[in-house]
């Protein structure tokens, strides 16, 4: 049997890999970044269900617009300006199944064979996934606390033929947790608009602010249409939905509606409306508080038990909000080495090289606090320390 050539530029997610893993009896995993199961609002989506059968059956069951739902596509550009500080129109939205395939059609309608992808290092695995179906190159772009570091981007610009896209996930970044300045967002805009260059922003986690408030979206400061915005319902509603969101410009968009229509001809028809229906009857906004409330409680009784238990020579930092904690060890240590035993004692996390396209970096680890009751982070993280200890 003969594969195409591309096959060879891809394999199995590291996370999936793990995540297979933790559905071992008795397994606390950190691994994936999940939301809380307890807090998906259950009676309201079964009585949005319940809605859209009763009102809508036939139209909820039938083939949709490749662009989605309306209504649904309305809230969206609502919610833009409301949260992200920026205007759309319902006509420069697209649902999608998940952001995760906006940034696969992404990589469809920018990337040839050899052209170059600048990323954060770290950055989302997930992405790197999607877009090496399309074989480019990946550059890492050096990245502090503040975001890219904006001198070695222009450098890395100046010298590099081919770059298509820079990617990027300005709010809680998965895997560090790390958020930009205001400063940061504005300059990549202004050098982007020199040069350009699409700028894909992935923003799953910028509702979940535990401290102060929501910065403004790299779109907020596009003057040249060179914005793709990808959302999603993932993280703050619930992901067995699929539901995400692009926002473009019009000339863009057209490109995107083209490279859906060849994919899945639309998102699921009947969970665009229940979303809609959700949204219409209830409140998301007090959902997400609630979930912020609880994700904030777990994250800082992490950050409590590994300030007590793991070693000195361990460094994190402390997110403002999101999904994770990001933990950087010493440079001898591989923490793929590190899970295998950390397994054995029944506790999961994603080693920290998957989250760089071009390898090393070995010796770090990323941990999820949102998916596991307190009580679970009380007896894991202590055990996962025990095994660090060893290492060291």
């Amino acid at each position: 049997m003969k594969f195409s050539k591309r096959m060879n530029h891809l394999h199995g997610s590291d996370i999936r890999a793990i995540l297979k893993m933790t559905e071992q009896p008795g397994m606390i995993s950190f691994a994936g970044g999940m939301p809380a199961p307890e807090l998906f609002p259950i009676e309201e989506i079964k009585a949005a269900s319940v809605q859209v059968l009763t009102d809508h059956g036939k139209q909820s069951l039938q083939y949709t617009t490749t662009e989605g739902f309306l209504p649904l596509r309305e809230q969206i550009a609502q919610r833009m300006l409301a949260k992200f500080s920026v205007s759309y129109s319902p006509q420069d939205i697209l649902i999608t199944s998940g952001s995760q395939q906006g940034i696969e059609l992404s990589g469809k309608l920018f990337l040839d064979d050899e052209d170059v992808v600048l990323c954060e290092s770290p950055s989302f695995l997930g992405a790197f996934q999607a877009f090496r179906v399309y074989n480019p190159r990946f550059i890492e772009v050096p990245t502090d606390d503040q975001g890219m570091i904006m001198e070695e981007l222009t450098r890395i610009l100046e010298t590099t033929d081919r770059v298509k896209l820079i990617y990027v996930i300005p709010d809680f970044q998965n895997p560090t947790g790390r958020s930009w300045s205001i400063a940061r967002r504005k300059a990549l805009m202004e050098i982007a608009g020199r040069y350009d260059i699409v700028v894909v922003e992935d923003n799953p986690y910028g509702e979940l602010t535990y401290e102060g408030e929501m910065l403004p979206s790299l779109a907020s400061f596009d003057r040249k249409g060179q914005v793709v915005f990808l959302g999603s319902f993932s993280k703050v509603l619930c992901p067995g939905f699929r539901i995400g969101w692009v926002c473009a410009s019009p000339q863009l968009m057209e490109k995107y509606v083209v490279a859906k229509q060849a994919a899945d001809t639309h998102t699921s028809t009947f969970c665009q409306r229940i979303v809609h229906t959700y949204m219409e009857r209830f409140d998301l906004d007090e959902n997400i508080e609630k979930m912020k409330d609880v994700y904030r409680n777990r994250r800082d009784l992490m950050l409590e038990i590994i300030e007590r238990e793991f070693p000195k020579e361990v460094s994190f930092k402390k997110p403002r909000g999101g999904l994770f904690i990001w933990v950087e060890l010493p440079t001898t240590v591989n923490a793929r080495e590190i899970l295998k035993k950390s397994l054995e004692k029944g506790v999961a996390f994603v080693p920290g090289g998957s989250f760089y396209p071009n390898g090393g970096h070995e010796n770090a680890l990323r941990l999820n606090f949102s998916n596991m009751l307190d009580e679970k982070i009380r007896e894991g993280i202590p055990r996962l320390a025990a095994v660090i200890r060893e290492f060291l």
